[in-house]
């Protein structure tokens, strides 16, 4: 079997669990569709019901992934950034980032543009990678998709970056043979390693495809929106009091298939029931409680706070802080989270800032020593900020720079405030202050 008949057959099987995952990202849940008989008791004003804390758990940790940089050697490299944001990578990495802790997998490639490098966040639906077991460095990699009724394929090599067709026809949404790829071009570049890198979720050393974060509260959500449609259904059958009536004389008539059926007397009478017989009474039905509802959906919601690393006032407003060291005190299990998924993703980044300057300077990858910048996960004031790394400033224990950088501050932030003190003391200099 060839390898990219091998890297098909492998992609076939992580495509359709990366699309389940955008799915529930979406919504877009079997549970949230709701049955023809709920639907009619809402009298067809409502056909979905998605409750999507699923996203919630995804976007609370993405948004405290921040990539602010990058040290080459030791280095902060600001031509690297530039490069980096004239690519539009401070939203890729976004992309790339919120793919990995959706689906498990994100992909970014890297390559060169007239000697620049362009980087690019992939679709994980359509990329696929294999590592070498004892390196776990990706040995070959490969992005496929259809265009123009036609199958593509780039297979990312060591040594170069190989672009198929395929033999067979290919609609859009349709399934890709394995085999059946003719090679159109190959592009020999000098990196030694493919320039495709893969952002792992990986929550066990057994997940080498990732996990998602929406895994651990799934059947929570599920049964959240399942109270939430039966909360609607009922609220909607007791929007109006409901009546009865006995002793009232009802007429039939037959229906089309020849039953005699009631008629009822009241289907025209919104407002008033009259009854001229003088045994006919009237009453009506106690409402229905809906704070049974509320109770069952109160304790989902704190389960899936629990196992999301959800702060409380993120799912309840009635638990809002009302000071910021209490918002620093309930967020401590998504801040926590949120570092270790910074451990987890700074090795891929550094690996696009390596292949980046590999190809801007022409030096062996291998060669270039990496690291990524993140901004701090954690909710703070800029009085703590401040306090904070003053005291460790005044102490010797950080630079300026260092300090800048822990309180978020860009690469080219901190360089513009460098040189504007450096003028502001040579026009004290020159005044003799």
């Amino acid at each position: 079997m060839s390898e990219i008949a091998e890297l098909s057959k492998l992609l076939d099987v992580q495509e359709s669990k990366v699309r389940a995952h955008e799915q529930r990202y979406r919504g877009e849940v079997p549970i949230a569709f709701l049955s023809p008989k709920a639907r009619d008791a809402l009298d067809q004003q409502l056909k979905v019901l998605s409750v999507n804390y699923s996203r919630l758990v995804v976007d609370a940790l993405a948004e405290r992934l921040k990539v602010v940089g990058f040290m080459i050697d030791g280095k902060h490299d600001d031509a690297l950034w530039e490069r980096w944001r004239a690519q539009s990578m401070q939203d890729g990495a976004v992309q790339a980032i919120t793919d990995a802790l959706a689906t498990g997998r994100g992909f970014i490639s890297v390559w060169g543009d007239d000697g620049q490098p362009t980087v690019t966040p992939e679709d994980p639906g359509q990329c696929i990678a294999l590592r070498d077991p004892i390196t776990r460095e990706i040995t070959i990699g490969m992005r496929r998709w259809i265009d123009a009724g036609k199958g593509h394929a780039t297979v990312y090599r060591p040594w170069s970056v190989d672009y198929y067709t395929s033999t067979a026809g290919a609609a859009e949404g349709a399934s890709l043979p394995s085999d059946g790829w003719n090679l159109v071009d190959s592009r020999p570049h000098p990196l030694g390693i493919p320039p495709l890198v893969q952002l792992t979720n990986r929550g066990r050393t057994a997940d080498v495809f990732g996990i998602s974060e929406m895994d651990a509260v799934r059947d929570l959500v599920d049964a959240l929106t399942k109270v939430m449609i039966d909360a609607m259904v009922t609220s909607e059958y007791y929007a109006r009091p409901r009546r009865w009536g006995t002793g009232i004389e009802v007429e039939t008539e037959t229906n089309d298939d020849g039953e005699e059926v009631a008629i009822d007397p009241f289907a025209n009478s919104d407002r008033t029931w009259l009854a001229e017989a003088i045994e006919a009474k009237f009453g009506q039905f106690p409402t229905s409680d809906l704070a049974a509802y509320d109770t069952l959906s109160r304790t989902l919601l704190s389960q899936i706070a629990s196992l999301g690393s959800l702060p409380a006032h993120y799912v309840f407003p009635d638990s809002a802080p009302t000071s910021g060291e209490e918002v620093k005190a309930k967020e401590t299990s998504l801040t926590a989270k949120a570092e270790s998924r910074i451990t987890t993703f700074s090795r891929p980044f550094a690996d696009v800032a390596r292949l980046m300057v590999a190809i801007r300077d022409q030096r062996p990858v291998r060669s270039i020593n990496a690291e990524t910048v993140w901004a701090d996960p954690a909710t703070r004031t800029i009085a703590q900020d401040a306090d904070g790394y003053t005291k460790m400033h005044a102490e010797g224990l950080i630079s300026t720079e260092a300090a800048l950088s822990r309180m978020g501050w860009s690469p080219e932030q901190i360089e513009d405030d460098r040189l504007l003190r450096m003028r502001e003391q040579a026009l004290r200099m020159a005044a003799g202050l």
